[in-house]
């Protein structure tokens, strides 16, 4: 259920927020080998079959517990099935601490349309929120160490399974916050699937601001 998602910007730790699926931002090229000392990377360890493994973290927890939370998020955040929840879940390398970052997307049942991306860093044995962004369509993901938050953009009349376009942001951690890196806006043909609308113009999108 995870790829598919969106909604406007409110991001906190850093300068603006949001995107939502079709996440497909170009990847950077690795970074060339320096004498820098080497970038912390999360604990980890194998498995009995030889996999990476980490500890996993209760992501409705991390969500209801937050304080930058707004309560409605928290009240409409329910099961969609028994206790399935509507989140996914990620983990990896993104503030070059100690312990893997956590990634939680929190998205609609229905149409698993994102409603909130958040980060969370460890910090003392304690996981804090360092960054969120929430909106329709918005949707979080790590590539290479980087955030990317993609925005699905809907024109008037948009099905919302056929977005006019992307926005796709990509944040890295600067200090002890993220700052944006990059912005790319992406518009979507109407000739392939069954999206077309005629005479339905993208709406406008502006680089987000730092």
């Amino acid at each position: 259920m995870a790829g598919l998602a969106a909604v406007g910007v409110l991001v906190s730790g850093c300068s603006t927020g949001g995107t939502g699926s079709r996440d497909e931002g170009a990847a950077r090229p690795d970074e060339v080998a320096s004498t820098a000392p080497a970038t912390p990377t999360p604990s980890a360890s194998l498995g009995k079959d030889g996999a990476l493994t980490t500890k996993r973290v209760d992501p409705i927890a991390l969500i209801k517990n937050d304080p930058k939370i707004g309560e409605r998020v928290k009240a409409d955040l329910k099961p969609c099935t028994a206790d399935v929840y509507p989140v996914d879940t990620s983990y990896g390398n993104l503030t070059n601490s100690t312990a893997p970052d956590v990634v939680v997307n929190v998205m609609t049942c229905g149409d698993a349309v994102g409603i909130g991306t958040y980060v969370y860093r460890e910090e003392n044995d304690k996981y804090t929120n360092v960054f969120m962004a929430e909106d329709a369509a918005v949707y979080g993901t790590i590539d290479r160490g980087d955030l990317m938050v993609t925005k699905q953009v809907y024109a008037k009349g948009d099905p919302v399974a056929y977005p006019s376009g992307e926005d796709v942001i990509t944040y890295r951690w600067t200090g002890n916050k993220f700052t944006q890196h990059d912005w790319v806006h992406n518009d979507y043909s109407k000739a392939v699937g069954d999206g077309g609308i005629d005479g339905a113009e993208p709406a406008p999108s502006e680089p987000p601001s730092n």
